[in-house]
């Protein structure tokens, strides 16, 4: 059993910051959870762990009790998920907990002005139309992504496609999903998580459903000129322009890589240049391993290979809901006046704990939220697994990664790897989405040669943040749409 050494005392854990009150946040979820407290006799130093509630309905304040007796801890394992949780629960009390002879003071109107500044919030960053989803019951979600789905597959089995057409119904259907599976998870944080993955499973179908119509019809219209445009007029609200765009771009990527390993001489050229033009990049990464031995395998765990099916589905489902765990108010990153790291990380822990607590989603699309901002470990970058990897090494002090990339879970979760495949993609076109967003209300939008050109040497050449392999691909995908746009 954990001793005091492995603890926090309860007083500590339950104090607000301001420390003029009780985290009733905190106290909800040790109920609902059933976290237990390590109970430690001050006399004999013998411990023994009891159960919150108990010691909650004996006395509400049991904690502040200082009778030379008892010190109430919880475990640093219980305190950390104590954390987790507490970043999915919503704001929500029905009970009011104070401080021996003090009154509760609750002000309605005060609430009532914060839904307001919400709801602009709100249409801010995911549009007008989102509070109509919110509205809608799990079947009436349902059968809105259904009926998306019949209309990709109308158009896929036409033989004259109009671009237009493609265009529009991709970016409808996509801004539709997001939306959907937005106002879903915001309604299921409020179950309990079994609960809640049953309320979900019939958007989880539906959603993995449309997700393989839409990727087989972006497939066919990789450098579409009409597919940007629209993406750029069609929707409105910036989070979820930038939900929409990153999705329709992530595939098309995806289907450009799958094309380009499968059916040309990329890898082959790229072995054969590898140390001239990658070795001190990925020897940075792997400075273990000796420089002669660092080459293509050594960033692609098991050998650079085509996407299997299987795979490339459960990545895209990822790419739609990657910044599911946003907020609305945008703006809290958009300037350096208003910059607030932890609420920009945040939406990286919060959407991961949206979707792995509360759907059946597979695990690759909640591995994909968890990993797209780490960045290959840099300071600037941010991520769910940092702790997870911090307490392993801890655990482990010889463990040593000896690959940069994986395809599949197994690699990532054991930590052989640097990072996942389809976050390290991620990424990158989550980069260049903010660089060239033509609405970013705090700088111009940079072309897509500029920021090209940012991107390598702020992201690569300075930092290694970004793959570079992956990004040299990307940088001939870019190519190529430009070659289209001109042509």
């Amino acid at each position: 059993m954990a001793g005091k050494e492995d603890s926090i005392p309860l007083s500590e854990v339950l104090a607000l910051d301001d420390g003029k009150g009780i985290n009733k946040k905190y106290i909800d979820i040790i109920l609902e959870e059933e976290i237990p407290v390590l109970c430690i006799k001050q006399d004999t130093q013998k411990s023994r762990l009891m159960p919150f509630k108990t010691l909650f309905d004996n006395s509400e304040n049991f904690w502040q009790v200082h009778n030379g007796t008892w010190e109430y801890y919880l475990t640093s394992d219980d305190y950390y998920k104590l954390k987790e949780k507490a970043l999915i629960k919503p704001p929500v009390w029905n009970r009011e907990i104070n401080k021996p002879d003090e009154k509760p003071d609750v002000k309605e109107e005060k609430l009532e002005e914060l839904d307001e500044a919400t709801a602009d919030e709100i249409e801010s960053g995911f549009g007008d139309e989102y509070k109509t989803y919110l509205k809608m019951s799990a079947k009436e979600q349902v059968e809105r992504l259904n009926g998306d789905k019949d209309r990709l597959d109308k158009i896929l089995l036409q033989r004259d496609k109009s671009d237009t057409v493609v265009a529009e119904v991709l970016v409808d259907t996509t801004k539709s999903a997001a939306l959907i599976n937005r106002a879903a998870l915001e309604n299921a944080i409020y179950h309990a998580d079994n609960e809640a993955k049953k309320l979900t499973q019939g958007l989880v179908d539906s959603t993995y459903e449309m997700v393989k119509s839409s990727a087989q019809l972006i497939s066919e219209n990789l450098f579409k000129n009409e597919l940007m445009k629209t993406m750029v007029e069609k929707s409105n609200g910036t989070v979820i322009q930038h939900m929409t765009r990153v999705y329709l771009n992530g595939i098309a990527f995806l289907s450009y890589y799958n094309k380009l390993v499968s059916t040309s001489s990329t890898i082959l050229k790229l072995r054969v240049n590898f140390a001239a033009k990658y070795g001190q990049f990925y020897h940075f990464l792997l400075p273990h391993i000796n420089p002669g031995d660092i080459n293509l395998e050594r960033v692609f765990f098991g050998g650079m290979r085509a996407i299997r099916p299987d795979l490339f589905l459960k990545w895209a489902v990822g790419f739609l809901i990657h910044d599911v765990g946003k907020a609305a108010a945008v703006e809290y990153h958009e300037g350096v006046s208003s910059y607030n790291r932890n609420i920009v990380i945040d939406h990286v822990k919060q959407g991961y704990n949206y979707v792995i607590s509360k759907t059946n989603y597979p695990k690759e699309a909640s591995l994909i939220i968890g990993y797209h901002h780490e960045y290959y470990g840099d300071p600037d970058g941010y991520g769910f697994f940092r702790a997870y990897f911090a307490r392993y090494k801890k655990d482990n002090p010889l463990i040593k990664q000896d690959f940069c990339i994986g395809y599949e879970l197994e690699p990532v979760m054991d930590f052989q790897v640097l990072a996942y495949f389809p976050a390290k993609v991620l990424e990158i076109i989550d980069v260049f989405d903010s660089l060239t967003d033509p609405h970013r209300a705090y700088r111009h939008p940079m072309s897509p040669k500029e920021a090209i050109k940012m991107m390598r040497d702020e992201f690569i050449n300075k930092h290694h943040k970004l793959d570079m392999v992956l990004f040299d691909l990307f940088v001939s995908f870019i190519k190529e749409k430009e070659k289209e746009k001109e042509s």
